[in-house]
């Protein structure tokens, strides 16, 4: 495989999905990994359907330049980086970091096609009940729409 697109935020998964990638990928690494952010409104998960695109858009624009935004902006940044060095600390080269907005599961799918990879790797934030495991809502929509192979970490 030459493109790993690791979907990474500030969850537990997160951490697991790029310590698998780091167990699979030891002895062979992709020329290149992208890491991919989303951002997303506080709470948006009650506003995807409350209001239509075109609202979300004009409050997008308007939080352009805000406070709100710059906080947003540098919570990506320092996720991505963390992840990023972790990486290199463990000699992967060729990392770009993306960083989108809007919905995780579309967005992280869109990357995925963008860059041409050849695979996903994400956490679930699925909890263990009565013996079965249950995705994600996020995790559960990559899967069921990927055209490419997706490798959830547990």
């Amino acid at each position: 495989m030459k493109k790993i697109l690791i979907a990474v935020d500030n969850t537990k998964g997160s951490q697991t999905a790029v310590t698998v990638f780091e167990d699979l990928f030891s002895c062979s690494r992709p020329e290149t990994v992208v890491l991919v952010y989303v951002e997303r409104f506080s709470g948006t998960s009650f506003l995807d359907d409350m209001i239509t695109d075109a609202e979300m858009k004009t409050l997008k624009e308007v939080l352009i330049g805000t406070e709100y935004q710059e906080a947003v902006d540098k919570k990506a940044a320092n996720i991505t980086g963390s992840f990023k060095k972790t990486l290199e600390d463990k000699g992967v080269t060729g990392i770009k970091t993306v960083v989108r907005e809007g919905h995780p599961a579309e967005e992280i799918l869109k990357a995925a096609k963008e860059e041409n990879a050849d695979m996903i790797i994400m956490g679930s934030r699925g909890k263990r009940a009565h013996h079965s495991i249950t995705l994600g809502s996020i995790s559960r929509e990559v899967v069921n729409n990927a055209e490419i192979p997706v490798l959830i970490a547990k």
